[in-house]
C-alpha cells in the first residue's frame, strides 16, 4: 500500500516537471526571432538566421553534453535532488533570458537553461525505478503526454504574453516595456518554482544513493561513447536503416525550426501572438492523433505504413510553407500546419514501435539501440537549426533556385531521403503493431 501511495504521488509530479521543462523550451519559439532581431539591431548584426540557429542549438547542445552527468549524479545522489536542481536552474535562466541585453547574454542564458534541463532523462530513470514490465510502457507514455501538453502550452503563452506593453495599458511604463519578452519568461520561471515546491513536499525518492556509482565529468568521453554506439547500430541492417531514417527526418524537421518564424515575420507579417497560436494548433493536433487515434490506426494499417504516410505528409507540409497564400493566410497556413503536425504525430510513435520491435527480433540490447538512436537524433537537432539559419541568411534576398523557399525545399529533400530508406524495410503485421 505504501508503495502504491508513493507511486501515486510521484507520477503527477513527474508529469508536471516534464511539462514545465517543455513549456520552458517552447515558450521562446514564437518570439525568439523578434527578440534576436531587436538585440541584433542594437549591435549592428545582420545575420539573423545564424543567430536564431545558434540560440536553438545552444539549448540542445547543452542538454546533450550535460544529460550524462546529471544521470550519473542521480545514480549517486538520488533522483529527487537532481530534479530539484534542474527546476532551480530553469527558474533562474528562464528569467535571465528575458532580461538579456545582448545576443551573447541571451545565448549564455539559453545554454545554461539547456544544461540544467536534465529533468526529462532523470524523470525517465525515476519511472524505471518504480515500474516493472507490466506498467513501464504505459508510464513512459506519461512522458510523451507531458511533452505534448508542454509544447502546446509553451508557444501559446510565449506568443500571447510577449510584448505586453503594446497589448495592455497596465504594462505601459513598466519593466515589461523595457524588456518586452520578459513576461513569458517570468511565467515559465514561476511555473518552474511552483513545480519545485510540489517536488520538495510530494515527490518521494525512488533510488537509494550509492557512492559506488562513478560520475563521468568528461564530455569528450560521452561523445566518443555516443559515436561508438552509433557505429555499432548503423552496421546492423534493419536497425541501422531505422537510425538513418530518424536522423534524416529529425534533420529536415529541425531545419524548419530555425526558419519558420523568420518566414512568417518577413514574408507574412505575422506577430508573436499569431505564431504562438500556430504552434498551439500544431501541438493540439499532435495530441489528438497520438493520444486518441494512433492505437486504432496502427491496428488497421501497421506501424510501417503509418511511418511512411507520416514522413510523406510532414515533408509535403514543410515544402508548402513558403507558398502560403498572402490573401488567405490562415486557411492555407492551417492546411500546412495540419499536414506537418499530422505527419510528425504519425511518424514518431510508429518509428518508436518499429525500433523496439526490431531490436527484440534481432536480439540486440535495448539500451544500446535506444541510446544510439537518441544520439543520432540529438546530432540532427543540433545541426538542423544551424543549417536552416545559414541557408536562410544566404538565400533570403535571392530569387530563382536560391530563394526564400530554399530552406523549406531542403526540409523536403531530407524527408524524401527518409521516405526512400523506408521502402526497403521489412513489412509488419498490422494486427501485431500495437
Amino acid at each position: 500500500m505504501a508503495e502504491e501511495n508513493k507511486t501515486g504521488s510521484a507520477l503527477p509530479i513527474l508529469f508536471l516537471v516534464v511539462m514545465i521543462d517543455m513549456i520552458g523550451f517552447g515558450i521562446v519559439i514564437p518570439f525568439l526571432t523578434y527578440f534576436i532581431e531587436d538585440l541584433a539591431t542594437l549591435q549592428g548584426i545582420t545575420e539573423l538566421g545564424l543567430w536564431v540557429g545558434l540560440m536553438m542549438v545552444s539549448y540542445s547542445v547543452a542538454q546533450f553534453l550535460f544529460s550524462p552527468l546529471w544521470g550519473s549524479l542521480s545514480d549517486r545522489l538520488g533522483r529527487k535532488p537532481i530534479i530539484l536542481v534542474g527546476l532551480v536552474g530553469n527558474t533562474v535562466f528562464f528569467a535571465l533570458f528575458g532580461i538579456s541585453t545582448s545576443l551573447m547574454m541571451a545565448l549564455f542564458a539559453r545554454f545554461c537553461a539547456g544544461a540544467f534541463n536534465a529533468n526529462i532523462a532523470v524523470a525517465k530513470a525515476y519511472i524505471g525505478d518504480i515500474s516493472d514490465h507490466t506498467n513501464l510502457a504505459k508510464r513512459m507514455g506519461l512522458i510523451g503526454a507531458a511533452f505534448g501538453v508542454g509544447f502546446t502550452i509553451g508557444p501559446f503563452l510565449g506568443g500571447e504574453f510577449s510584448n505586453p506593453a503594446d497589448k495592455w495599458s497596465f504594462f505601459s511604463n513598466t519593466l515589461f516595456e523595457t524588456y518586452p519578452y520578459l513576461l513569458p519568461c517570468l511565467i515559465a520561471s514561476l511555473l518552474s518554482t511552483i513545480s519545485f515546491f510540489f517536488a520538495i513536499y510530494k515527490l518521494p525518492e525512488s533510488h537509494k544513493p550509492s557512492k559506488e556509482n562513478k560520475i563521468s565529468l568528461n564530455p569528450i568521453t560521452h561523445l566518443s561513447n555516443a559515436f561508438s554506439d552509433m557505429k555499432k547500430v548503423i552496421r546492423m541492417p534493419q536497425l541501422g536503416r531505422l537510425v538513418l531514417i530518424v536522423t534524416m527526418f529529425s534533420y529536415g524537421f529541425t531545419i524548419m525550426h530555425a526558419v519558420f518564424v523568420l518566414f512568417t515575420e518577413y514574408d507574412l507579417g505575422l506577430s508573436e501572438s499569431e505564431n504562438g497560436r500556430i504552434f498551439a494548433i500544431i501541438g493540439i493536433n499532435g495530441l489528438i492523433i497520438q493520444g486518441v487515434l494512433i492505437g486504432n490506426l496502427t491496428k488497421k494499417f501497421g506501424s510501417i505504413n503509418l511511418m511512411k504516410v507520416g514522413t510523406f505528409t510532414c515533408g509535403l507540409g514543410l515544402v508548402l510553407i513558403p507558398y502560403v497564400s498572402h490573401q488567405y493566410v490562415w486557411i492555407t497556413m492551417g492546411i500546412v500546419v495540419v499536414l506537418i503536425s499530422t505527419g510528425n504525430a504519425l511518424f514518431q510513435p510508429s518509428f518508436s514501435a518499429i525500433l523496439a520491435q526490431r531490436t527484440i527480433e534481432e536480439g540486440q540490447e535495448m539500451g544500446l539501440v535506444m541510446g544510439a538512436q537518441e544520439s543520432a537524433s540529438s546530432f540532427a537537432r543540433i545541426f538542423g537549426p544551424l543549417t536552416g539559419g545559414l541557408v536562410w541568411d544566404y538565400t533570403v534576398m535571392k530569387t530563382g533556385y536560391l530563394s526564400i523557399a530554399t530552406s523549406f525545399h531542403l526540409c523536403g529533400i531530407m524527408m524524401f531521403i527518409a521516405l526512400i530508406l523506408q521502402f526497403r524495410m521489412k513489412s509488419d503485421n498490422p494486427k501485431s503493431s500495437e
